[in-house]
């Protein structure tokens, strides 16, 4: 339990320490809990107006020391009924999510579309944007098992990273999804398909997301290759 503890602190840290509105991420975190605003400043010893308007954005950008007694008021409350807990993907075999991690180097998002024959349909001109992690996801699975606040759980510790969805039709589904939550990903890759919806196109550069489609990359590879290209991460060495 510990560790479990110790990973979703870092992932929690983590993403609000780099997203471009704290704020807003630290209202979906208190959401995902199902804590109240109140409950939370409480703990926090803080006025429920401070962090009513770090959340709406009316005050500056939180400082470190804010976001640390964030993390560990928010977790000390979530012990009680473990919601965040539990939402940690398992990865097994019913998982949507496939494969999930986070770069020890951060990659561009070029070198994502060079390494698993990604042809790149809208966003050509962020693809020199650093990426800081990947998803790889079961499109149908999806669908049927992350809803709410449970679809938040595909981002990991960032949203700056790139989400490949398997099993899908026409592309649409994937970038709705993307379009109504409050998060975004930098990256969007269909797999399995040569062609996607004009709709999908559309909606990925009104939310200025690079979108690629990879027809033909093995599906089952897919998560090694996007592994394979942190240089960062130690690899196993001779048996």
């Amino acid at each position: 339990m510990s560790d479990t503890l110790d990973e979703l602190s870092v992932s929690m840290a983590g993403e609000l320490a780099i997203s471009p509105s704290p704020g807003r991420s630290m209202k979906l975190w208190r959401e995902r809990a199902g804590i109240g605003q109140a409950q939370l400043a409480r703990e926090m010893k803080i006025s429920p107006s401070v962090l009513s308007d770090y959340e709406n954005g009316r005050r500056k950008s939180p400082g470190a020391g804010f976001l640390k007694r964030f993390v560990q008021s928010l977790l000390a409350l979530d012990r009680v009924h473990g919601r965040l807990l539990r939402a940690k993907p398992s990865g097994g075999e019913t998982s949507a999510i496939l494969s999930i991690e986070e770069y020890v180097q951060p990659v561009t998002a070029r070198k994502v579309a060079q390494a698993i024959g990604c042809e790149v349909l809208t966003g050509e001109e962020q693809l020199d944007r650093y990426l800081y992690g990947y998803t790889v996801l079961d499109s149908i699975r999806t669908i049927y098992t992350l809803s709410g606040v449970e679809f938040y759980k595909i981002y990991g510790a960032t949203t700056e990273r790139v989400v490949l969805f398997t099993k899908v039709g026409l592309g649409r589904s994937p970038m709705v999804a993307v379009r109504v939550s409050q998060l975004k990903p930098r990256m969007v890759v269909i797999h399995g398909i040569d062609k996607v919806d004009e709709m999908a196109v559309d909606l990925a550069t009104r939310e200025r997301i690079i979108l690629g489609v990879t027809p033909s990359f093995p599906e089952d590879k897919l998560g090694q290759a996007l592994r394979d290209l942190d240089a960062g991460r130690p690899r196993p060495g001779p048996a």
